[in-house]
């Protein structure tokens, strides 16, 4: 399957889960703990963050975890000098859950509408 396709049809299967996503991101900004927060979903669990969902996609598991910018920052997945270009580029899609997905060695951000 094409990149582009496969991008697509994950972000389809997600739609099912946005309440929970919404009450997942919801804490994090309540709790003060960020103002950027980002799922990230992988075929395989994650060293970062906190895992939250576990689901099928294409017959295959995938995990969701909860994680930051900051923690992303301070691991080195988000260079420390693009930080503040990350964050303008998220606070334009406020209407959207951002989220890192990894295939592979990919890994590429895309924003999903909150509904």
């Amino acid at each position: 399957m094409d990149d582009q396709l496969h991008f697509e049809a994950l972000q389809k299967s997600l739609a099912v889960h946005l309440k929970m996503m919404e009450k997942t991101a919801g804490a994090v900004l309540d709790q003060d703990i960020s103002n950027y927060p980002i799922f990230l979903v992988s075929e395989v669990t994650p060293a970062l963050g906190i895992s939250i969902l576990t689901f099928d996609f294409e017959g295959k598991p995938f995990v969701m975890n909860i994680t930051t910018l900051e923690e992303l920052a301070t691991k080195g997945v988000v260079d420390m000098e693009k930080v503040n270009d990350f964050k303008s580029v998220y606070n334009d899609h406020d209407h959207s859950y951002c989220l890192l997905i990894q295939k592979g060695e990919e890994a590429r951000f895309i924003f999903l509408p909150k509904g």
